[in-house]
Order: C-alpha cells, then structure tokens, then sequence
C-alpha cells in the first residue's frame, strides 16, 4: 500500500425528508445563488421543498446547467456572482448541475488570465466560494469529492480539474428524489458508478485488501440492485442502496494507497465532446474494450473480480479475467446500455482517428502504467 492522506470536510445529510434540513447549514447572513439545471426538479417537488427551506434567505436563481456543464453556461452564472455579491452557492439537481456550481465558485474568484486555464492548464485555485448540493442522481460522487468535469462548446473539449476548495459544505442525500428519474438516466448512473470503482481498482495489485474488498463490494451492491430499481421505481431502500453505493464510488475511500487508472474516462470525455454521446454510455462502450487491450497488465485484479463478483470458479485467471469482462458487458447491456459505437450511429473508425489526433497534440499518456499511448486509444477504439 502507497502512502496517502485523506480529508473529506463535506457533512452528508441522507435519507428521506432531509431537504429541510439545509435552512440550518447556511449561514443566515449568506447570500445564496441556488443552480439547477432543465427543470426536472419543478416536476419532481424538489424545487418546493428547497424554497421551502431557504425560506426568510436571500437567494437568487439560475437555472439551465446543461447534462454536460460548459464552461459558457456556467461564466454567465460568474457574471452573475459577482455582479450580485454572492457568497454561498447551493446546487440542486444531478452530479452535473453541482460539477457546473463547482466551477462557478472557482471562477468566480480566479485571479487569472482566463477561468478555463483551470481545466485546460490546471491553474491553481486559490480560492472559492462557499457551495453545497441537494443532490438527485445517483452517478458522479460529486457530493461528496472535490472534482468536476466541464465541457466547452467553443472547442469540443471535456476535461476535468480536482481541487480542495471544490468539496461541497454540505450535501443532502434524499434518495426519494430519484423516485422519477427516467430509466435511460438511472441506468446511466449505474454505469457510471460501476466505473468509477473500476477504474480505481481493476489496475495492479499494491497489496490493499481492505480497499479490494470495499470495491468489490460496491459492485456487488451495484448488481444486485439495478434490476430493482429499473423494475420498481419506488423501491426506497433499492434506490437508498444505488444512492450510497454511488457516493462511496467516488469519495476516495477505496483509492487510498491504491494504483488509479481513469484511462476509460478521459477516452470518453472525447467520444461525449465529439458525438454527444451520454456519459455512461461513452463508459459502458470503451472499458470492456480497454480491458481487453490492457489484459496482460489489468488479469490479476479482473480474474478476482470475476471469482468474488460474478462467481467464477475457476482456478486459472486468464479465464477468471475473461469471464469478468464478459459478465461485465453482459451487466451492462441487461440495464439497458449498448456497448458498441455503432449502436449510436457512430464509425469507430472515424472517433478512433479524431481522438487519436486530439490526443496526440495534447501529448496524453493515460493508464496506471503510462502505457496506453495516443496510438493505444486509437487501437482501443477501432475496437468499440
């Protein structure tokens, strides 16, 4: 196990009816910009129930943080924070609406030439403004980690940035909110939680037990309680248990000391800016894909995982390895999610060469051991 250090400062607030509770974590003298994005939480009753509760703030609104955040939307939201002395930002919808409130509360105080360079030249972050989510999709782990991802619609660009100041105060959980998420965006969720854990596990082993055991056992969570939520919406404690499990996918606790990837998302971050294709399905194409072109280096990790997840019996871990690749795709596309480019009406032939291009300018070097090359994305993506 490498070393590491840890510190998570956000407080969640989970379970149902909990949205009240945020009139008592925002500072009574704060001036509250609330985010949000297409309106889903007018129809839902979230919005009702957030207004209810600042009730007696100040609060001003800004709605239509796209599924996607760009960098366009949210400096119109800058404009308005500085405009306005905001001092408190309160995101309230799904992972992108808080990744979008997340750079607004960095840009708002960046002291730079330009707030992209955050993203595109990892330009430190000196400081930010207050912020804290109602959360209501179970995907990013955005509520409780200190990263975002923000694309630009200028430059078909998506990319991310991690900096401490970024941790919500306070984010509330209250899985009933997800009671009318349409199917295609729970499973999308699902997806990309499954990721998440994938990639900072299914690397080399550095002897962590503990984090092993955790991640795998939010996959399990995972496969167990996809079909119920997609079979019945209302399920509380199926969507209690899909909401935790995607939390705890990406709020560090099982990369510490580890060996991280990723490689699988910043190859679909391209595929996204370049097709539009949905995040998780982006995900649900490519890492099978990955895995299978990175066998050699990712088998011990896959074959454990085929034995402790999906039950393999095996002894041998070529065919433990195989088979958790297989049942992987075979999970994927059970909750509804396709795994080939060409389902979407995209030619992997062509997204492997622009990718391949884009990368190549940049210089990008991705995979846990430096090896997949801008040559080796472009062989993974002929094979999508």
């Amino acid at each position: 196990m490498y070393n590491f250090e840890f510190r998570c400062p956000t407080k969640l607030i989970f379970g149902k009816g909990t949205i009240s509770k945020i009139k008592d974590e925002i500072p009574r003298d704060a001036k509250v910009l609330m985010t949000y994005g297409g309106g889903s939480i007018m129809k839902n009753g979230v919005y009702e129930q957030v207004k209810a509760a600042l009730k007696g703030f100040d609060v001003i609104e800004f709605g239509g943080i796209e599924p996607n955040p760009t960098y366009e939307t949210c400096m119109e939201a800058v404009e308005i924070v500085k405009r306005e002395g905001v001092d408190f930002l309160l995101a309230v919808g799904g992972g992108s609406v808080l990744d979008g409130t997340k750079f607004i509360a960095a840009a708002a105080k960046f002291e730079g030439a330009a707030p992209w360079d955050i993203l595109a030249k990892d330009a430190p972050v000196l400081n930010s403004i207050s912020l804290a989510s109602v959360i209501t999709l179970p995907a990013t782990g955005s509520e409780m980690n200190c990263g975002a991802v923000i694309s630009r619609k200028s430059t078909n660009e998506k990319l991310a940035f991690i900096v401490p100041q970024s941790y919500p105060q306070f984010s509330v959980v209250d899985p009933e909110t997800t009671y009318s998420l349409p199917p295609k965006q729970t499973s999308n969720g699902i997806v990309d939680t499954f990721v998440h854990v994938c990639e900072q596990y299914a690397t080399y082993d550095v002897n962590t037990p503990l984090q092993d055991d955790w991640a795998l056992g939010v996959l399990r969570t995972l496969i167990k309680e996809a079909p119920k939520v997609l079979t019945n919406p209302h399920d509380y404690d199926a969507r209690a248990n899909i909401f935790w499990a995607a939390t705890c996918g990406l709020n560090y606790w099982i990369s510490l000391g580890c060996v991280q990837d990723w490689s699988t998302h910043m190859i679909g971050h391209e595929i996204t800016a370049f097709y539009g294709l949905d995040h998780g399905e982006t995900l649900a194409i490519i890492m099978p894909r990955l895995w299978e072109n990175r066998f050699e280096a990712k088998k011990a990790k896959l074959a454990k995982m085929g034995r402790e997840v999906y039950g393999c019996e095996s002894p041998d871990d070529e065919l433990s390895a195989k088979f958790a690749i297989l049942k992987t795709e075979e999970f994927f596309n059970s909750i509804g999610k396709k795994t080939k480019l060409a389902d979407y009406g995209v030619d992997a032939k062509e997204a492997a060469e622009r990718v391949f291009e884009r990368f190549r300018v940049r210089g990008t070097i991705l995979g846990e051991d430096g090896k997949i090359t801008p040559e080796v994305t472009r062989d993974i993506l002929r094979t999508c």
